[in-house]
């Protein structure tokens, strides 16, 4: 997903803690410390509010390392990577794979679970069929070449086994994809390392994933929600957080528009076509694996069931913008988010 939330206010003003008494020296003033490159296929911006430089630069190392070798091991694209061994032992045999792959396939499980099946990492199946990434071309596939597919999507045919650390695609031609949840995996073993570098005043952003840590001054992270028909970088609603993660799953990332119809790259696994009921789906949680999944799920269930399970799950609220424009609000975050001004309305 490629970056559409916004921090509203991106610089913090630097502050200075002191202490009673002439003898204390007062504390370092904390300032903002920034550094971007590119990871899983999209920009990883690290900022953080600290009076210890050093220690922040040596921990946005640690969690660049760790991209780098969760990308190695998740991405479909690397060479030798659990995903990809498993993709070619489909219907053979289990393969060795490391604990964070079993980690994202159990996460996926659930999540799959949830959404009674719209969230599906075997998606894969269609993906030479539909090309939205550095493939894209533009072109719709015929309905008997997507009916062809159709057999080969079902998450339920992905079995793990946790205590061996082995996973198997039990039918042959079936591949596992974890675009719609691996980066948000990432970005949760991001904050556990800044958190255990001592950093409390932070963000991490990930494309379309970021998660807030602390306060931005003296208030909560304030973070805009991408208009979906808007232009790039307007934000039609805004939302107050800390300590959360926030993801977006829009139509408008990756799509072509032909003879009048909008074709993005959020496939509904039952149909094996575009999902069609939504402009875009923000999720809040206090985990970015399961924002990042949720986004995508909720997307292809739709604005009622997608809704309804938002608003069944703990520690999980939304927003969506249906494909009428209407905006649907989760009811833990009527109070905390503000509409900025109605999304644009058009094609």
């Amino acid at each position: 997903m490629r970056s559409f939330a916004s921090v509203a206010a991106a610089a913090c003003s630097a502050f200075l803690l002191t202490a009673c008494g002439a003898a204390t020296p007062p504390a370092a003033p904390a300032t903002q410390v920034e550094r971007a490159r590119l990871a899983m296929g999209s920009e990883l911006r690290l900022t953080a509010w600290t009076s210890d430089e050093p220690a922040a630069l040596a921990a946005f190392d640690e969690v660049f390392a760790d991209f780098d070798r969760l990308e190695g091991l998740l991405s479909i694209w690397r060479d030798g990577s659990d995903v990809q061994r498993l993709n070619a032992a489909a219907g053979l045999h289990p393969v060795p794979v490391s604990a964070e792959t079993i980690d994202v396939l159990s996460v996926a499980r659930q999540v799959g679970d949830w959404t009674d099946g719209k969230f599906d990492i075997t998606f894969a199946a269609l993906s030479d069929l539909w090309k939205f990434d550095h493939d894209q071309d533009d072109s719709v596939p015929s309905r008997a070449d997507i009916d062809r597919r159709l057999p080969l999507i079902d998450y339920r045919q992905v079995e793990f086994d946790a205590g061996a650390r082995t996973a198997f695609v039990k039918k042959a031609g079936m591949r596992v994809h974890f675009g719609g949840i691996g980066k948000g995996y990432a970005v949760d073993r991001a904050v556990a390392a800044l958190r255990g570098r001592g950093l409390r005043d932070f963000v991490v952003q990930a494309g379309g994933d970021m998660y807030v840590g602390g306060r931005h001054g003296d208030r909560p992270w304030r973070l805009g929600i991408q208009d979906p028909r808007g232009p790039g970088g307007s934000s039609f609603a805004s939302v107050e957080l800390s300590d959360a993660t926030f993801s977006t799953s829009g139509d408008y990332e990756r799509f072509f528009i032909k003879d009048g119809r909008r074709y993005h790259h959020i496939i509904d696994p039952d149909r094996g076509e575009p999902a069609s009921g939504c402009r875009s789906v923000t999720i809040v949680s206090d985990r970015a694996v399961l924002a990042d999944a949720l986004s995508t799920g909720v997307f292809v269930l739709g604005p009622a069931k997608g809704m309804a399970l938002i608003e069944r799950l703990p520690q999980v609220e939304g927003v969506i913008v249906t494909a009428d424009n209407e905006v649907l609000v989760s009811s833990g975050l009527k109070d905390r988010l503000t509409i900025l001004s109605p999304p644009t309305d058009k094609q």
